[in-house]
C-alpha cells in the first residue's frame, strides 16, 4: 500500500499521519461574530478510503456530537489507513440555540446540494458537498429523533449495492430499516455525487442516552474496520444480526388526554395489539390505542399528553415474519455496556 499526499481542505494542507481541525468559513452574525464548521481530519500515512461523519445537521439532536467527540478520543490511539473527516456540529447556529432549525427557519436537511447564491441554509449545504462529500467515498450521518419523541438505535439505507448493505450490517445496530431518498437530503444530494450514506438514528433530540452512544460509536469504528481503514484486531464485530425492515408505520393518538404506555422501545408488537390507553383528566373515559401495524417499536412519544392523531409508536414491519421476541436491545446492551471495551475517559 502507497503512502499517502497531503491531504487539502478549506486550502489547508494536511500531511500523511497529521490531525487537524480546519474551520470552514460560514457566515457572520449579526453582532459581527464570525461562524465556522469545524472539520477534525485524521490523515493517515498510508493510502485507504475517505470517510465523514456528521452531526448535528439539526442543530437539536445533539446526541451525535458526543458520539463524534468519543470517535475522535478513541481514533487518537488507532492507525488509520485513508483519511477521516469528522465534522460534530454542522448547522453551529441550530446547535447554540437548541433548535433544529437555521435562523431563517429552514431545515439544513432539505436544502441539498444547496446554493452559494442563495439562503443560508444553501449555502451552508453547498458548503458541505464541495468541501466535505467531494472528497470522500462514503459517509455516515448521526441523527436522533426530534424532541419529545425517541428512537431506537438504526440504521437507514435506500442504497442496494451490496458493498453497502454490508458496511450497514456491519455497523450492528439493532433494526436496519431501507427507506426511500427524500429530494433535498443530504443522503439525495451525495448519492448522486455517487458517494453512498449511511443515516444513523438513536435516542432523542437535546438529551445524550448512553446505549444509543455507545452503539453508534462502535458501529462507526466497525464499518472503518470493514473499509480497511482500521485494523481487524480494532473493534470486535457485532455479536448481534441486525434485523432488516421495508416498511413503518405510525400509530396515532385515536383520541386526545392523558396517554399511558404500554410497550417500550425495542418491543415486539401484533397487529391491532393495545400499545397504550389514553383516559381524559377525570379517569371516567379510556381510548385503546391499538398497533397499526405488527413488528419492532422503533420510535415512540415520551409525553403523556396527546392530541388526537399525535404520532404515539413508530413500528417497523421485520422482513422475517417468524420473529416474535428478539431480545436483541437486551443482547445489545450486555454486549457494550461492558466497561472493557472502552476507555474510562471516553464515558466521562
Amino acid at each position: 500500500m502507497s503512502k499517502h499526499k497531503a491531504f487539502v481542505i478549506g486550502g489547508v494542507n494536511i500531511e500523511p499521519g497529521q490531525s487537524m481541525v480546519v474551520d470552514l468559513p460560514v457566515s457572520v452574525l449579526s453582532n459581527h461574530i464570525p461562524v465556522t464548521m469545524p472539520v477534525y481530519v485524521k490523515h493517515g500515512k498510508l493510502e485507504g478510503p475517505t470517510v465523514f461523519v456528521s452531526a448535528a445537521i439539526h442543530g437539536d439532536e445533539v446526541i451525535g456530537v458526543e458520539i463524534i467527540r468519543r470517535l475522535i478520543k478513541s481514533m487518537a490511539r488507532k492507525r488509520l489507513h485513508g483519511t477521516l473527516l469528522c465534522i460534530p456540529i454542522v448547522n453551529a447556529f441550530g446547535f447554540i440555540s437548541h433548535s433544529r432549525y437555521l435562523p431563517d427557519r429552514r431545515d439544513l436537511n432539505r436544502c441539498f446540494p444547496g446554493n452559494s447564491k442563495g439562503s443560508l441554509a444553501g449555502q451552508l449545504a453547498k458548503l458541505f458537498m464541495e468541501e466535505i462529500v467531494s472528497r470522500c467515498d462514503f459517509g455516515i450521518d448521526l441523527h436522533s429523533a426530534a424532541q419529545n419523541r425517541n428512537n431506537l438505535p438504526q440504521i437507514r439505507i435506500s442504497s442496494n449495492r451490496q458493498e453497502t448493505v454490508a458496511l450497514a450490517e456491519a455497523f450492528g445496530a439493532p433494526v436496519i430499516v431501507q427507506a426511500g431518498l427524500r429530494e433535498g437530503s443530504l443522503r439525495y444530494a451525495a448519492k448522486k455525487m455517487g458517494v453512498d450514506v449511511l443515516l444513523y438514528e438513536g435516542g432523542e433530540g437535546l438529551r445524550f442516552d448512553e446505549l444509543t452512544i455507545r452503539v453508534g460509536l462502535t458501529g462507526i469504528l466497525r464499518i472503518l474496520r470493514s473499509l480497511g481503514a482500521l485494523s481487524t484486531r480494532s473493534v470486535p464485530p457485532a455479536k448481534n444480526k441486525s434485523y432488516w425492515s421495508q416498511i413503518s408505520r405510525w400509530t396515532r393518538a385515536p383520541e386526545g388526554g392523558i396517554l399511558r404506555c404500554r410497550k417500550k422501545l425495542g418491543d415486539i408488537v401484533a397487529k391491532g395489539e393495545v400499545v397504550g390507553v389514553i383516559s381524559d383528566p377525570f379517569g371516567n373515559v379510556e381510548f385503546e390505542v391499538q398497533a397499526s401495524n405488527a413488528g419492532l417499536v422503533i420510535g415512540k412519544t415520551n409525553l403523556p399528553i396527546v392530541n388526537q392523531g399525535d404520532a404515539l409508536y413508530h413500528v417497523a414491519e421485520l422482513t422475517d415474519k417468524k420473529i416474535r421476541e428478539p431480545l436483541i436491545i437486551e443482547q445489545i446492551e450486555k454486549e457494550l455496556m461492558n466497561e472493557s471495551m472502552y476507555d474510562e475517559d471516553e464515558i466521562i
